[in-house]
């Protein structure tokens, strides 16, 4: 990536020489030349006399990678993107000493004061709202706020967003198909901003499977928040739950509903919630803390790369409904990590469930990989699918 602040080396994490998308789109370039140079009416923004600087939802580092001469501070929901920023600041020679890179989840306090607020716009407009409610107290009447997305990302509701909870908004012209958002900070507003509305909590209907009844947290950003999906619903009334005191691993647990529901039917079982976002292992927790007693085995609730973090063969029962989706970008390359990454932590005899669109043909990749795939439930849109990793290794994928 080539900026007026430099060029860098930047990938994705986990790394893969394979994987076609890049680390950094339109709008992050956008952006950066926006910092250099100013547009429009705004001017420039002067970066070594700015103070505090604060990103929020930086993809995968690259915005924090280049203005990292500036000792800005990020706040990521994501541990991948975490993870890719300190890689990106490694290879770029920076590092992520106190002198220069502050990296914090949406679990941490921000700033105290933010005198430049960078925004990359999130996907789930929930995740924004959340967050610029949180960031509004340490917001000031002189800071610069820009945010920055794709044209497909900056909605109407966007940008309401931001002028009900900070202060008058607008955007820029189009550029590569990216646009900024500029506001200006309402001294009035700023003082009135209330708490952020999330989590939301429902109660599943009947229909829930072995899920009716749970009362399920969500904090901001999880898929589906205020209502249960309907590939979790259909998963529910198809997982065994009958464990018989095994270690169950909810594998991309966004609300935690799955392992929960594991929990509460086998008090024996030792479940494990395990995802790459910091609001959906804060959600698990919740969810859980809200339907298991006290007393119960305590759970296990981890936030990182899938099941990477155990133990090779520790595992009895994954249970995973993976995402096929990376911000914008379709993909399955998420869900073959985990497929990959299941068997590896399986017990032998051990069993990996999916509940997927059926379009997906997961059901190929796991025959390769495990050398069996049966359905254990289908219905039109989606399936659900059972793999069995077995005493010999199949070949390679």
């Amino acid at each position: 990536m080539t900026t007026p602040f430099g060029s860098y080396e930047l990938t994705r994490f986990p790394a893969d020489p394979r994987d076609r998308l890049r680390a950094w789109d339109a709008a992050d370039e956008y952006l950066l030349r926006h910092l250099d140079a100013g547009t429009g009416e705004r001017g420039p923004v002067d970066l070594a006399g700015a103070g505090q600087i604060t990103v929020v939802g930086d993809r995968w580092g690259a915005l924090t990678t280049a203005l990292a001469a500036h000792r800005p501070t990020q706040i990521t929901d994501s541990s991948l993107a975490r993870a890719a920023t300190e890689a990106n600041l490694d290879r770029a020679g920076i590092g992520t000493s106190k002198s220069t890179v502050t990296l914090l989840t949406t679990r941490d306090a921000p700033p105290a004061r933010i005198d430049v607020l960078l925004v990359r716009v999130p996907k789930s407009l929930a995740l924004l709202e959340d967050q610029l409610h949180r960031l509004a107290p340490h917001v000031h009447e002189g800071t610069v706020v820009v945010g920055t997305g794709m044209v497909k990302e900056i909605h109407t509701s966007t940008l309401n967003l931001f002028e009900k909870i900070l202060g008058p908004t607008r955007t820029s012209l189009a550029e590569k198909k990216a646009r900024l958002i500029f506001c200006t900070p309402d001294p009035a507003l700023l003082a009135a901003a209330g708490p952020s509305p999330w989590p939301v909590t429902y109660t599943v209907d009947e229909d829930g499977g072995s899920g009716a009844g749970l009362a399920t947290v969500n904090h901001a950003g999880i898929f589906c928040a205020d209502r249960l999906d309907v590939g979790t619903r259909f998963f529910l009334q198809s997982i065994p739950t009958n464990t018989d005191g095994a270690r169950v691993v909810d594998l991309g647990c966004g609300n935690g509903l799955v392992g929960t529901a594991v929990q509460v039917a086998d008090p024996d079982a030792e479940v494990v919630f395990t995802d790459e976002s910091y609001q959906a292992v804060a959600s698990a927790r919740a969810t859980y803390e809200a339907n298991v007693r006290p007393g119960r085995r305590t759970a296990e609730f981890l936030v990182g790369d899938g099941v990477a973090m155990l133990a090779p063969s520790s595992v009895d029962l994954i249970l995973n409904n993976p995402p096929f989706h990376s911000h914008q970008a379709t993909t399955d390359a998420t869900a073959l990590r985990m497929f990959a990454q299941s068997r590896k932590a399986l017990r032998p005899g051990g069993e990996l469930w999916v509940v997927a669109n059926r379009h997906m043909g997961y059901h190929t990749h796991l025959q390769r990989l495990f050398g069996n795939c049966e359905v254990a439930a289908s219905e039109p849109r989606f399936v659900v699918l059972r793999a069995v990793k077995r005493e010999s290794r199949p070949r390679p994928m």
